[in-house]
């Protein structure tokens, strides 16, 4: 029987597959649920399965059920069992699971970047609205402004580079503020984009002298960046000069001559060359397939003062970077981020990065459809590959424990049980070994990875 028809047919079984009927397992129900953009199907959904899960109670052998319905009518039989079972108050405590929100406004910050996809689209596609919630998007210029505004309480919450929540914890560059990665946003999805001047200088050790634009210190680009330089024998801190632009202002520092490229989210490497001012040197999908970049994160003392509040919002959060890692939902997500109160891009350059079909800036026309993609488990391994990067080269100065770390800061652990509840899969383990470059990264030896490298300031 589905769950949007009425359990007080005596015509229907409500004993088959999951509560509404329509799937194999309740887990398959549950994902389905936490995937639909609609909140009024979620709604109808939910009341029809508490309806058929107090039915089912009632009447263990579907025969009684019908009978009974036959012999008294739909009316009666919904009367007699609401004098002695408050449905109403049974669809409440299911809509509300966890218990009353402690706050329904929020402000959560991002930066105009595709990687910021789950949390954008979930305002205007109801994912926010659906857990209870009246969050307000906030728009913000730059990484040190989202920083500062999480760390002083102007933010709830916030789309963060992966390793910002490190970076905080740790008290590297501004006040130490536990922080948690709650969900990976995105991986993939980013660039090395230069110059038109250098399509016949394609060899990075032979770039030594040029400044590069990064978004941030604390972030995946300027490590991968980094990494990739080293590989071919440029020392990032000595051969090249790297800059701090704020994303949206890339593609005009690169046109203008101030940079000769830069490694940057999308999709900002695709709108370099829509505008004729570079081309698209390799993809970070290239360096690291999987990788993470940018993240969904909040202070401990915000998931720990505003536990009902933080649950609803990693569920709209993780459901929504659920639904923007099916390919075939992604012209609908574009339609919704494009606009100019969220990244502010002509469609057919997000069509480009979201698709995979895209222009590289040399004359070809290239289908890669892992070039961006969403996931939102927070594998501690991660963490751990960030950590040690950060030794490398000198952000971290002291001894650490990459381990400890990384488990208190990517919340795998949390992850998992909460998208059990949600219904969505999730990795039995934590951490997985990674490979970049070629070269095997296995999170459980840490220190020997790090001390394998030639160019670094550990």
């Amino acid at each position: 029987m589905s769950t949007f028809d009425n359990p007080f047919d005596p015509d229907k079984s409500l004993h088959r597959g999951c509560t509404c009927g329509k799937h194999a397992s309740q887990a398959d129900h549950n994902a389905a649920i936490a995937a639909s953009p609609n909140p009024t199907d979620e709604e109808a959904a939910l009341n029809r399965a508490v309806e058929s899960s107090v039915m089912r109670s009632l009447f263990p052998e579907d025969r009684t059920r019908r009978n009974f319905i036959k012999a008294v009518g739909v009316s009666t039989a919904m009367a007699a069992v609401s004098t002695f079972f408050p449905m109403a108050a049974a669809k409440a405590v299911a809509a509300d699971p966890v218990g009353p929100l402690e706050k329904k406004k929020l402000k959560v910050g991002f930066i105009p970047i595709t990687c910021a996809t789950p949390i954008i689209m979930a305002h205007p596609m109801g994912f926010y609205e659906r857990e209870g919630l009246d969050v307000e998007v906030v728009k913000t210029a730059g990484w040190a402004l989202i920083r500062d505004n999480v760390a002083n309480g102007q933010l709830d919450a916030s789309h963060m580079l992966s390793p910002m929540p490190i970076s905080a914890s740790l008290g590297i560059g501004a006040r130490q503020q536990d922080t948690y990665v709650a969900t990976i946003q995105n991986i993939n999805g980013q660039a090395i984009t230069m110059h038109n001047k250098h399509k016949e200088n394609r060899d990075p050790s032979n770039w030594k002298g040029m400044t590069f634009g990064i978004p941030y210190d604390h972030s995946m680009h300027n490590l991968l960046l980094r990494y990739y330089l080293a590989e071919h024998g440029v020392d990032p801190d000595q051969d090249v000069q790297l800059k701090v632009i704020a994303p949206p202002e890339m593609v005009a520092n690169l046109k203008a001559g101030n940079i000769d490229g830069f490694l940057g989210p999308e999709p900002f490497n695709q709108r370099a060359v829509y505008e004729g001012a570079g081309f698209i040197h390799v993809l970070s999908k290239d360096l690291w397939d999987g990788h993470p970049c940018c993240a969904f994160g909040a202070t401990r003392s915000f998931v720990e003062e505003n536990p009902n509040t933080f649950s609803a919002l990693f569920r709209a959060i993780a459901s929504a970077t659920v639904y923007a890692h099916k390919k075939e939902n992604r012209p609908e997500i574009i339609e919704a981020i494009a606009p100019a109160n969220y990244l502010n891009q002509p469609k057919i350059v997000l069509d480009q990065v979201m698709t995979g079909r895209y222009a590289d800036g040399l004359g070809n026309i290239i289908t890669e459809p892992e070039r961006a993609d969403f996931d939102p488990f927070p594998w501690e391994s991660m963490g751990v590959w960030i950590l040690t990067q950060m030794k490398r080269w000198g952000y971290i100065e002291e001894q650490v424990d990459y381990a400890d770390i990384a488990e208190e800061i990517f919340r795998a652990t949390d992850a998992r049980q909460r998208l059990a509840e949600m219904g969505l899969p999730a990795p039995e383990i934590n951490s997985k070994k990674h490979m970049i470059m070629g070269k095997e990264f296995d999170p459980t030896r840490p220190q020997e990875y790090l001390e394998s490298f030639e160019i670094g300031r550990a």
